[in-house]
């Protein structure tokens, strides 16, 4: 009976390959060339896989922007299905600039960004791109779609550490999803709320959302997301020192979990049923399970739960074997400092807060003593490092400052050719002072900066420099000789000079995004009303 059940499961997972196979070989056909065919073929592997819910056609005579919208944004959902998160972000981000029609599916694929880059531990990258799709799915009115960008905000902020922020958004998105019918958005609200309130040490309330979720899960019929659910109310168990009932969850969802290929969420809950055992005392039987998630989550470059595994290989080593309980301590010291490395100053204090190396470090002095010369040396590479650092800095600032004036001088010759039939000439470099360069400096910087997000208007960039849009206007009339919202113009065109002689291998549609475009036509007739000729016709030109 045993050999039968395994014969069917192994026969199952060898589908599921082969069917992740045939939707990544129409991808690749895509890839290659666009097409009607190649696109459709590739919706109907997702239909295939039981991805999509619903078959998608394409007609003849669908733009290829359009294609590649589609096909890109669902290439993205698939690869973060498949926990291939570097592939989900470079389809997501090609598909991105192409989503401005529509901006239901522009915060669709925002709201995914963001799911990636928690994924990928980016928490800033994640923040800006879900921030971004709540902005839209508010404006919309949509309730189901507001509760799902607020679900993904608050994932953020768990990853970010401020559980406190991510209570507000959680409660908010479960008012907003009682005024629709949607169990299955809800189940996944109750289950975010349950980790929410665990993290804050309120496990009560924990529980009681998991068993909410628990109930919904069950009435839906979805046996994946119920083991995910039940794995939140193990955490809340543990919460509650009930060991024994969380150890019970954790060995029936972790078979259950590995079965289905949801790696990430299997080696979360090894790492969780180590915890129960760990917390019973059991630590030899807690070893392997904290093992196994230590190799699961370097694979998937999961730094944040990768250092939980060797937090609890320590402390399980640490009645058992000194020397083993060392070298998971150094594990622990080395993925902190590689995590920090990532993380801004203001996570700093609480990942140390979270990780508690002071107290692991008192309680194991002897550990502390052999590190001491480590410490001696690491302190003399840093010193040594923040010297070149110095040194680098200064050059690089030279650098800029030769840069800028090189960009000052040929937005100059851009604005004379502009204004060649104008009585008013702009001024020449050499007729600026120091002031005025280092203000058109400050100008360019901030524009160039604020470009890509669209945000460059005169009153944004007058707020970056820290004054009136009044006196910006004067000062940028003084130094440029013309108005701010033409100067601005004038850094976009150059922008887009650079980037059509050096980046050949990217559209003109994505310089056209990066120039600060919404649409590549409007760009289009800008540059050719200044130039006399198309982005593309002066990319052939070079």
């Amino acid at each position: 009976m045993k050999r039968g059940l395994t014969t069917i499961l192994l026969a199952w997972l060898m589908s599921i390959c082969a069917m992740a196979q045939d939707v990544e070989s129409a991808l690749t056909k895509f890839d290659k060339q666009t097409s009607v065919a190649a696109a459709n073929l590739f919706f109907s592997e997702l239909l295939k896989a039981e991805f999509v819910d619903e078959e998608t056609v394409f007609p003849d005579g669908t733009p290829a922007d359009s294609l590649k919208q589609q096909v890109w944004y669902w290439a993205g959902e698939w690869m973060y299905d498949q926990q291939q998160y570097e592939q989900a972000e470079a389809y997501a981000l090609k598909a991105l600039p192409l989503c401005h029609v529509g901006n239901d599916f522009k915060a669709d694929c925002l709201n995914l960004l963001g799911l990636i880059y928690v994924r990928m531990g980016d928490v800033k990258n994640a923040a800006n791109y879900a921030k971004q799709c709540l902005e839209i799915d508010m404006k919309s009115g949509d309730d189901d779609r507001i509760s799902s960008s607020m679900n993904t905000v608050a994932g953020i902020y768990m990853a970010g550490y401020q559980a406190k922020e991510a209570e507000q958004y959680i409660l908010e998105a479960l008012e907003h999803a009682n005024k629709v019918d949607n169990p299955a958005r809800k189940a996944v609200l109750l289950g975010m709320a349950s980790e929410v309130y665990h993290t804050l040490g309120q496990d009560e309330k924990a529980l009681t959302y998991a068993e909410q979720a628990i109930e919904t899960e069950e009435k839906l019929g979805r046996s994946p997301k119920l083991m995910i659910r039940l794995s939140q109310k193990g955490s809340a168990l543990l919460g509650l020192h009930r060991y024994k009932e969380a150890e019970d969850i954790y060995r029936q969802v972790v078979p259950e979990m590995k079965a289905m290929g949801d790696y990430h969420s299997y080696a979360i809950a090894l790492n969780r049923l180590g915890m129960s055992l760990l917390c019973q005392e059991r630590q030899q039987e807690a070893i392997p399970y904290y093992r196994e998630a230590a190799g699961l989550f370097s694979k998937m470059g999961d730094l944040y739960n990768e250092i939980h595994s060797h937090k609890g290989l320590y402390e399980s080593y640490w009645a058992l074997n000194p020397d083993s309980a060392k070298l998971e301590l150094d594990l622990f010291d080395l993925l902190k400092d590689s995590l920090y490395t990532h993380s801004t100053a203001d996570a700093l204090s609480r990942y140390n807060a979270e990780f508690g190396n002071d107290q692991l470090q008192q309680e194991n002095a002897e550990v502390r003593q052999a590190h001491r010369r480590t410490i001696i040396i690491a302190t003399l590479l840093v010193l040594l490092i923040a010297a070149l650092a110095w040194f680098i800095i200064r050059r690089n600032h030279r650098r800029w400052q030769r840069q800028m004036q090189e960009l000052i001088r040929e937005i100059e010759l851009l604005q004379s050719k502009r204004e060649a039939d104008t009585a008013e000439q702009p001024k020449t470099t050499e007729a600026l002072d120091e002031n005025e360069k280092l203000f058109l400096m400050r100008v360019i910087e901030a524009v160039n900066a604020a470009m890509p997000h669209g945000n460059f208007g005169v009153e944004q960039i007058a707020a970056e420099l820290n004054m009136s849009v009044q006196t910006f206007r004067r000062k940028v009339q003084s130094a440029a000789g013309e108005s701010p919202k033409a100067y601005i113009q004038a850094i976009q065109m150059e922008k887009a000079i650079v980037l059509l002689k050096n980046k050949p291998d990217i559209s003109v549609a994505q310089v056209a995004n990066l120039c600060g475009f919404d649409e590549t036509s409007s760009f289009g007739h800008t540059f050719k009303r200044i130039y006399g000729c198309s982005p593309s016709e002066y990319r052939d030109k070079q």
